[in-house]
């Protein structure tokens, strides 16, 4: 049995007459850049998000960077963040002239250390930047005490942490902004690029709104030097359809994440992360490290990462045994080449390089049926070599 790290052929088929109408609607009206249905689907995800504004943008990237384009970043500016999440992150920092500064991750969660938070602010430090990785939230009330404190700004990336929480506080609402990806391998995906800011702050929301469409208001007057950030209504449409069955598809990878927990238990292959542990299970003493789901949080699983010995050997043999896996992500940001400048080196942030030498994701999707996960399963305990 094979069994793909993510399956968009299976939810496609489930939706394929709705999304049909849809994208014929939006065919025949022949508006095509924001407009009525990119309107429809902006009300409906700030509802989601209990956020008062959400705005419809081309990408989880351009999310960040109208972001930070909205609150003023400038160049050598410094903005917090992590080296341990994909590169638009600290990408979009870079791109204004700013500065990047990387804080180590905690362990348990892969998520920024808010521990180690506070030391790295500076006088030129403009705000902070936490990924809630892997569909968990990031520890945020130390963070915004760290923010308010210092009169800093936070910008939640929550690309792939759509519908999490802390706290009973959705991803997308603590911060200043919240930034959303709709790739189509997310748990709320469009079918191309697409992605949403999000926030509780009225006069920032008419900012990011004028931003995202080149900052004009009136069309043609530009009060703001914004960008090309629109979203297009075929994705706003598909968006849709997709939104009302996204809790039923997160319950889904919870139940997968409960079951794969089973599994690994009676596999005899695993440790269990302990939220409130000093530290991480040391692979030395386990084959497998399974995910923390960390107290007080709403885990949306858009990633089941473990922890596994001989990492690199262990991806090989699912692959050749047709079982689809992943590493996010295998270098972290401050050792790639494109940051040399910064002048981090190997060994500054040791929990960061250690996820990116050991981590492993494992299918998830929420059409991945029980005999599928007992494959995955049994092929991790043939290689090493559990009865």
């Amino acid at each position: 049995m094979s069994v793909p790290m993510l399956d968009l052929v299976a939810q496609h088929r489930s939706l394929e007459a709705e999304l049909g109408q849809a994208v014929a609607a939006v065919l025949t009206e022949q508006h095509f850049i924001l407009g009525p249905r990119v309107a429809e689907f902006e009300a409906a995800l700030a509802t989601y998000c209990k956020v008062s504004r959400a705005l419809g943008v081309s990408s989880g990237t351009d999310a960040i960077l109208v972001s930070l384009m909205a609150l003023d970043v400038q160049s050598g500016d410094k903005v917090i963040t992590t080296p341990y999440t994909f590169f638009a992150t600290a990408g979009s920092i870079a791109r204004l002239g700013a500065v990047p500064v990387f804080v180590d991750i905690d362990p348990r969660t892969f998520n920024i250390d808010p521990e180690l938070t506070e030391g790295a602010v500076t006088p030129r430090t403009k705000g902070i930047l936490p990924v809630h990785l892997f569909g968990q939230m990031a520890e945020m009330a130390p963070i915004m005490d760290i923010a308010t404190s210092r009169g800093l700004w936070v910008v939640e990336d929550a690309a792939q942490a759509i519908g999490a929480e802390v706290d009973g506080k959705r991803a997308g609402s603590v911060g200043a902004v919240g930034c959303f990806s709709f790739f189509p391998s997310k748990n709320l995906g469009c079918f191309g690029d697409g992605g949403a800011v999000t926030t509780c702050d009225e006069e920032l929301g008419e900012r990011l709104e004028m931003m995202r469409n080149h900052g004009a208001r009136p069309k043609y007057h530009h009060r703001l030097i914004g960008g090309n950030f629109r979203l297009d209504a075929l994705q706003a449409a598909v968006l849709l359809v997709k939104l009302p069955h996204l809790d039923s598809w997160t319950e889904a990878r919870q139940r997968n994440a409960a079951r794969y927990r089973r599994l690994f238990a009676e596999a005899g292959l695993t440790a269990l992360v302990s939220s409130d542990a000093d530290q991480c299970p040391s692979l030395s003493d386990c084959h497998v490290v399974l995910p923390a789901e960390a107290p007080r949080r709403r885990h949306v699983y858009n990633q089941f990462v473990i922890r596994a010995r001989q990492r690199d050997e262990l991806m090989a043999h699912l692959r050749a045994n047709g079982i689809g896996c992943e590493v996010y992500y295998p270098l972290p940001l401050h050792l790639q080449p494109c940051f040399a400048y910064l002048g981090y080196k190997a060994g500054d942030f040791p929990e960061a390089e250690a996820a990116a030498r050991e981590t492993l994701a494992l299918p998830i999707y929420p059409e991945l049926t029980e005999e599928q996960q007992e494959r995955v399963v049994a092929v991790i305990a043939d290689f090493y070599g559990v009865a």
